[in-house]
């Protein structure tokens, strides 16, 4: 009852829920409503959140979707126009984070303080590559000839920006979204290396943490010292793909990134070693009651457990929750669980409403929610009664966080509720209190941490070891398809409503709520139709053809993602709910057309290959003319090259012919027109297509008047890199198809295209409008429009 009497009506759990509706309203918009709307908004909304009266919730929740939106706005006006070319410029900065080191390149955020060539960069985040960084970290390497990027360190650099750009896919990675998250103005390349120089050696808290991150990595010679160092300081560059990989198939990711469970444990010690204190010293309590003391101390150490973890959003909600709690208790004022919660998010949200599209903020505040709502509150007595309370704390976590997983990651791990129960409390009371005492230690005299982060080390890979045949299992994660967005909120009412008390008779019902998350229905073509994706690679060619039973990989881009890591291919199967294609035909041996197959063969070892003669891709089949088969009533045919083919370059592409029942589709490669030349002599008839993938990404040299004419298609493709080097696509190769009554269609402006060939005709969704947020570059450039009287004038009416 104590949550009850002690809630404020203007600071409670409904106005901090009204809230966060009205900012997870305002980021679903396609687009920003304009800043007059929202300063309305913004002021009836606090008005009546001022006031007594029934229409208290509905004002917040519009104070929020106001609030939001000029938060919006004021982080679009941060970011570089997204229709302005890359720029170059001289910028000095200084690196605010861990620099990642690759295998070829350093990325690291840097803030500017000075940039006489594009003022405006003044204060602002820049995300720069430097592809020819010295990766070392160890200062007694520097001055061996190369450049070496330390956190905190002050750097004058030549760059090519950018405003942020994302490939959007589906089931994909939005970067636009995540730079909006972080503040970052947009993206920056090096380029001149031999110009840029060090204006201040690394300092401050960002070259603490490397510097002790380094110490771990030097004196733990095993090999989990890399969690060591993301367990004590959110040092995650340690960790590879495969082991995100296994940590995701156990259901432990949230475990390594630093949970706000870990926080908990610090500020617990915290206040331990302060009634210690007290306890030895009672002369203290006579200045400071203890319980306040100990509360005190509990903030103070998860605040700077937060800061020394870099400030993710778990850790600095956890930290709110215990500072709010250590404030009220210093006040003597009663602060139960479900107020303290509400403060915290009022807390987080007033500053930074957009921290509803970071998954963290859900996962967290989501948890404890549902572990206030469902647990009996009060202190258990006894080992039994504190056993139990884990196992259904355990129990309610895993079940009230399902949706939510399912709906952020796209599917979850099996295991993971099991694997946790020995896990969480495995390390967060062994490994992570030997690693942060490792921590204190190295900051009262270096080296004297040795001992605990070596310890910690052991006790983790103990548990690691153990863990591994479960992770390798195959069926380890369970990925579902893309469900409707109010399947999410309807399977949360459905775990709300499974989860009440016995004999509210809301078992079955909450199942069948469940059920659109849980088993989505998946959009298959029928016999003879046929489904073509054209991802948004960048500058390269990735093409998914779906029957109603199989389906074919046309070429599979260029390389993306880290180290055995595939971040575009294989995320939209998983978000289609398709399983992975029987057959990759590769067009021909370039890197923007085959450069993923590495890391597509780590994932899905044994995939059929077909590449053309002379290519010298191992394992491959041949793809030259003549080779035909059939799937579903749908007809595959290879109209080129010729079986005496000695190269597997541009004009040796493998074009294929896909007939389905309701229309043809042809894939030609990169061939240029030589190559359309002796296909218009050999085959003009098989050329009549209803959607054409553009040949060579619309270059120059290829799509000549002939051809297009050969081809006449309803749809033109292109698949190219926004702002490529090469000019793709021509303009003069567009009007060529548009005056042949094409539409072209292109993944600059469109991300993936998906067209279906089925018994309703021709049909086309482009990524970008389809998933579209006023935050992307597509709704940027709308909202420029829309909020532009000059151009509003020049588009007309329809605009």
């Amino acid at each position: 009852m104590a949550d009850e009497r002690s809630e404020s009506p203007l600071l409670g759990s409904g106005a901090a829920a009204a809230l966060t509706l009205g900012a997870l309203a305002c980021v679903q918009l396609p687009l920003l409503p304009p800043l007059w709307a929202c300063t309305l908004m913004i002021v009836l909304g606090s008005a009546g959140w001022g006031l007594r009266w029934r229409g208290r919730l509905p004002a917040v929740v519009l104070f929020g979707v106001g609030w939001t939106a000029v938060h919006g706005h004021w982080a679009l006006q941060e970011q570089l126009p997204p229709g302005q070319p890359p720029r170059n410029v001289v910028v000095s900065g200084r690196v605010i984070d861990l620099p990642d080191h690759g295998a070829a390149h350093t990325r690291f955020l840097l803030q500017v303080n000075e940039s006489t060539d594009l003022p405006s960069l003044r204060g602002k985040r820049l995300q720069v590559t430097w592809n020819d960084a010295w990766r070392t970290t160890d200062p007694s390497d520097a001055g061996r000839g190369r450049h070496q990027v330390l956190a905190g360190a002050q750097w004058h650099l030549a760059l090519r920006v950018r405003a942020p750009r994302s490939r959007i896919n589906p089931g994909g990675f939005d970067g636009e979204r995540h730079a909006l998250l972080r503040g970052v103005s947009g993206s920056g390349t090096v380029r001149a290396p031999a110009s840029a120089r060090e204006l201040q050696a690394a300092h401050g808290l960002p070259a603490w943490r490397e510097r002790t991150s380094a110490a771990i990595a030097a004196q733990v010679a095993h090999p989990a010292a890399r969690f060591v160092r993301a367990l004590a300081l959110g040092d995650t560059r340690g960790l590879s793909d495969s082991d995100w990989d296994r940590l995701r198939a156990l259901g432990l990711t949230h475990l390594v990134a630093i949970s706000g469970f870990h926080v908990g444990v610090v500020a617990g010690l915290g206040a331990l070693l302060c009634r210690g204190l007290w306890w030895l010293c009672p002369l203290l309590a006579c200045r400071w009651p203890r319980p306040q003391a100990a509360a005190c101390a509990a903030a103070l150490a998860a605040a700077g457990y937060a800061l020394l973890a870099g400030g993710e959003l778990p850790t600095v909600r956890t930290a709110l929750m215990i500072g709010l709690i250590a404030l009220a208790r210093s006040g003597r004022r009663p602060l139960g669980a479900v107020q303290g919660l509400a403060l915290a998010a009022l807390a987080l949200l007033l500053p930074a409403p957009l921290s509803v599209l970071s998954a963290g903020f859900w996962l967290s505040f989501g948890g404890v929610l549902w572990l206030v709502w469902c647990l009996p509150q009060g202190r258990p007595r006894g080992m039994a009664a504190n056993l139990r309370g884990f196992l259904a704390a355990q129990g309610v976590a895993s079940v009230g966080l399902l949706p939510l997983g399912i709906a952020l990651f796209g599917g979850t791990a099996w295991l993971g509720p099991l694997v946790n129960l020995p896990v969480i409390p495995w390390w967060t009371l062994l490994v992570v209190p030997l690693s942060l005492l490792g921590t204190a230690l190295q900051v009262l005299h270096e080296g004297a941490g040795c001992w605990a982060w070596r310890a910690a080390a052991w006790l983790f890979e103990i548990s690691w070891q153990a863990l591994q045949p479960l992770a390798a299992h195959p069926q380890a994660m369970w990925w579902l398809a893309e469900a409707p967005a109010w399947a999410v909120p309807a399977a949360l009412l459905g775990v709300f409503w499974g989860l009440l008390p016995r004999g509210a008779g809301g078992g079955l019902a909450g199942l069948l709520l469940c059920l659109p998350l849980l088993w989505p229905a998946r959009e298959r073509p029928a016999e003879g139709e046929l489904e073509l994706l054209v991802h948004d690679v960048g500058q390269g060619t990735a093409v998914l053809l779906r029957t109603a039973r199989h389906a074919l990989w046309y070429d599979v881009g260029p390389p993306n993602g880290g180290e055995g890591s595939e971040r575009i291919l294989v995320p939209s199967l998983r978000a289609l709910g398709q399983a992975p294609p029987e057959r990759v035909l590769l067009s021909h041996d370039d890197l923007d057309h085959a450069g993923n197959l590495p890391r597509l063969r780590l994932q899905l070892p044994g995939l059929s290959l077909l590449a053309p003669p002379g290519s010298t891709i191992a394992g491959a089949g041949r793809c030259q003319r003549g080779l035909r088969w059939h799937w579903d009533g749908v007809d595959f045919q290879v109209l080129h090259p010729d079986a005496g083919s000695q190269r597997a370059e541009n004009e040796d592409s493998c074009v294929l012919r896909v007939a389905g029942a309701h229309g043809v589709v042809l894939l030609p490669g990169d061939i240029g027109r030589p190559a359309e030349q002796a296909l218009l002599r050999a085959s003009p008839a098989a050329l009549k297509a209803d959607v054409v993938l553009v040949p060579h990404h619309g270059s120059g040299g290829s799509s000549s008047a002939p051809w297009v004419a050969a081809v006449s298609p309803r749809l033109a493709l292109v698949s190219a890199g926004h702002q490529n080097r090469f000019g793709h696509p021509r303009r003069d190769v567009v009007r060529r198809w548009q005056a042949q009554g094409a539409e072209v269609v292109s993944t600059v402006e469109s991300g993936a295209i998906r067209v279906w060939l089925g018994a309703q005709g021709l049909q086309l969704r482009e990524q970008r409008i389809h998933a579209s947020r006023w935050w992307d570059a597509a709704g940027r450039a709308r909202s420029a429009a829309i909020l532009s009287p000059i151009e509003q004038a020049a588009v007309g009416p329809e605009g």
